[in-house]
């Protein structure tokens, strides 16, 4: 149902799913809209039930359903023909990404291409290389003990409606004990109304705020000085650098008063080291993203918050617990050397060559250029939904002869590609068995819960079928779900039976933190410490530190269009689903009250968004809860499958107005500028005209 993947229990009669409820041992129940509505994703008639292979133009909506064999068949000659002629690197794969890509990554290297990606760059990418750039370790490499922390920092962080439920309890239990939240956004959110402390800020100023904060905390001294002395480098650059980003320039910057900021940093002082910045999931909005992410690290280091309860715990693995992980897919296959065709660890050095950066490949099929990509396998990634200008997107995809979408339901990419493979919903397939670190790391797998409603197939058969017609079984032998869990386990000393009791193996009954005193080596930079001047960026000719720029305000008449989530939808996949539709059946567009005054829009009017070829009509939210520069619209609609009958057509799709943005990303980090696009808003001639009674 979304991507934060809960642990579920479901009860089932007679092959019927009766009742859905979080895990009872990891979320004690609680479940979210979403995953209740996992029922009627499953019944829905309006997805894929059989292969299809288009029969028309691309795009048309004509199909020919088809067997999985002839689908299968399809998919293999054109992918031979293809790797015929212009070698295997022209394949790209490419993963919503997740515990299972590592499946896809070695079919992918099994064809013999070097080109696997996933959606990152449109999402995490710019956290993660901030993330490397200071400890050396990833974005997913520490564990955030919210439940515990005296005091919760968010930029932008909406945690309350882009929810996971195992962190929306922490959340809620860390309140109920006293903890503090502070929130920082260009608009009012749910996370913001539970929050004790609200800034709204002049959209793309979070850089600022956080200059602003680094600075104030040195002058005050409210940092770990012994931490800092033990564990880091840079930190006389680093204060050198914030000298002139006072608490009073980022205020005036941001909108904000200075006295909140100096009360702020004061409050902090008396909690620390048990006060976390929330490093953030999404963050590809600005050009300078990457160094507010930065930011936010540094300021978790100079808290002193690092393997403490209350903070940042470094994530374990099965190792730390005494255990050999689970066998991995890619072990079965060797890495081509081929460079990568996105440019990602050879003409973009700074960059983590792991997944590389999904939109330098449109680059790539338009110019041939290192080499031609000539097809593109997605798997539940919907690059059309996910990234901007959806309509640049197709110019470079008609440069590839093959598209491929295996997904369970009709994405957006999945009504422009070739052929559509369905896999079965989360219900209704097993996946292999992962491995989830953190503080307690454990075992997981996905059971099958119920038979396939129609004809379509779990992740592994899908890959077991293509690996044994392209003669890749040396790669993917198994013919049955439990030999890969069988395979996987043996190094563990664990069997299948053991997930009975709990859905999950624990691997430790408590939380594992190393000695605070005993930290070297745990990072996994040049330097071995935590880098505030990072020794790799710097020898790439690439500055730690960025000055700061103001951003560009709005033309008259315009104005930035930012974008986030519901607590009832996932990006763009449940905008169809029966019950979430009802929920919210479309989304709306916010504007400032004065701001719509000026323009004679009011509260439920009907507003034309436009860009400069793209226009939606929608309705208009008026508040005052949003930065007057801004307007704000709720992802995923807009959507133009005719097949998806309640979501065709329905509201505004933000990255169909994003023209241009494709290629717009921070230089440093990697993540896309997805805020950076002015609209022009006006009250639409489709509103009925108002009378004036005399």
């Amino acid at each position: 149902m979304c991507t934060v993947r809960c642990p579920i229990r479901v009860e089932v009669e007679d092959n019927e799913v009766k009742w859905i409820e979080g895990n009872p041992y990891l979320l004690g129940g609680s479940l979210c809209a979403r995953g209740g509505a996992g029922v009627a994703l499953l019944n829905d008639c309006e997805r894929p039930q059989s292969p299809m292979i288009r029969s028309g133009p691309r795009g048309s909506g004509k199909w020919e359903q088809v067997s999985w064999e002839k689908a299968i068949q399809y998919v293999a000659e054109k992918l031979e023909k293809i790797i015929a002629r212009y070698g295997a690197r022209s394949v790209v794969v490419s993963t919503r990404g997740g515990p299972w890509q590592d499946l896809f990554k070695a079919f992918t290297f099994a064809l013999g291409s070097p080109n696997y990606t996933n959606h990152d760059s449109a999402c995490g990418r710019n956290v993660h290389h901030a993330s490397l750039s200071v400890y050396g370790l990833g974005r997913k490499g520490f564990d955030l003990d919210i439940r515990n922390t005296e005091h919760l920092v968010l930029f932008g962080r909406n945690i309350l409606s882009s929810l996971g439920v195992a962190e929306v309890n922490q959340v809620m239990d860390m309140l109920d004990r006293g903890g503090r939240l502070t929130y920082v956004d260009v608009r009012q959110t749910l996370t913001g109304i539970k929050a004790h402390r609200f800034w709204l800020v002049r959209p793309g100023t979070d850089y600022a705020l956080l200059l602003g904060i680094i600075n104030e905390v040195l002058r005050q001294g409210a940092y770990d000085k012994e931490f800092v002395d033990r564990y880091t480098e840079g930190f006389e650059e680093l204060a050198a650098f914030v000298e002139p980003y006072t608490a009073e320039w980022a205020a005036r910057e941001c909108g904000i008063r200075p006295a909140e900021i100096k009360k702020f940093v004061e409050e902090i002082a008396t909690q620390r080291p048990r006060v976390i910045f929330h490093r953030g999931w999404m963050l590809a909005r600005y050009r300078d993203s990457f160094y507010a992410s930065r930011a936010i690290h540094i300021l978790n280091v100079l808290m002193g918050n690092i393997e403490i309860p209350g903070g940042q715990i470094i994530a374990k693995g099965a190792a730390d617990c005494g255990v050999q992980p689970p066998r991995s897919f890619t072990s079965r296959v060797k890495k081509p050397e081929e460079k990568r065709a996105d440019g990602v660890g050879w003409k973009y050095r700074h960059f983590d060559a792991g997944v590389g950066l999904f939109h330098l490949f449109y680059e790539a099929m338009l110019t041939e250029d290192p080499y031609p990509i000539k097809a593109l396998i997605c798997y539940r990634h919907d690059p059309l939904t996910c990234f901007p200008d959806p309509e640049a997107q197709k110019e470079a995809l008609e440069r590839c002869e093959l598209l491929v979408a295996i997904d369970t339901h009709y994405s957006e990419f999945a009504w422009w590609s070739d052929v559509i493979l369905p896999e079965s919903t989360y219900l209704e397939r097993e996946t292999p068995v992962a491995l989830k670190k953190g503080a307690k790391p454990y075992l997981f797998l996905r059971q099958r819960a119920v038979e396939p409603r129609f004809n379509t197939r779990a992740n592994w058969e899908i890959v077991s079928m293509l690996a044994e017609r392209l003669g890749l079984t040396d790669f993917f032998p198994f013919r049955r779900i439990e030999e890969i869990w069988e395979w996987q386990l043996e190094p563990t000393g664990y069997r299948t039976e053991d997930f009975q009791e709990k859905g999950f193996i624990p691997l430790t009954d408590h939380p594992i933190l190393y000695p605070r005193d005993q930290l070297e080596g745990k990072f996994k930079t040049p330097s071995g410490k935590i880098e505030f001047v990072s020794r790799k960026l710097e020898s790439l000719d690439i500055p730690s530190f960025k000055a700061y720029q103001s951003p560009s305000r709005p033309p008259k008449g315009r104005y930035r269009l930012v974008f986030g989530r519901a607590p009832v939808h996932t990006h763009g996949h449940t905008i169809n689903n029966p019950l979430l539709n009802e929920l919210m059946p479309e989304n709306t567009l916010w504007i400032n009250q004065r701001e719509a005054q000026k323009l004679g829009i009011e509260e439920g009017d009907l507003v034309d968004v436009i860009a400069e070829t793209v226009k939606f009509t929608v309705k208009a939210h008026v508040t005052e809860f949003i930065h007057p520069e801004a307007v704000y619209t709720v992802h995923g609609f807009g959507r133009e499958v005719p097949y998806q009958s309640r979501s065709y057509k329905v509201g505004l799709s933000d990255q169909k107005l994003m023209e241009g943005l494709l290629q717009h990303m921070d230089p440093v980090g990697g993540g896309l500028c997805l805020c950076e696009k002015f609209v022009t808003i006006r009250r639409s001639p489709q509103n009925p005209k108002r009378r004036v009674e005399l």
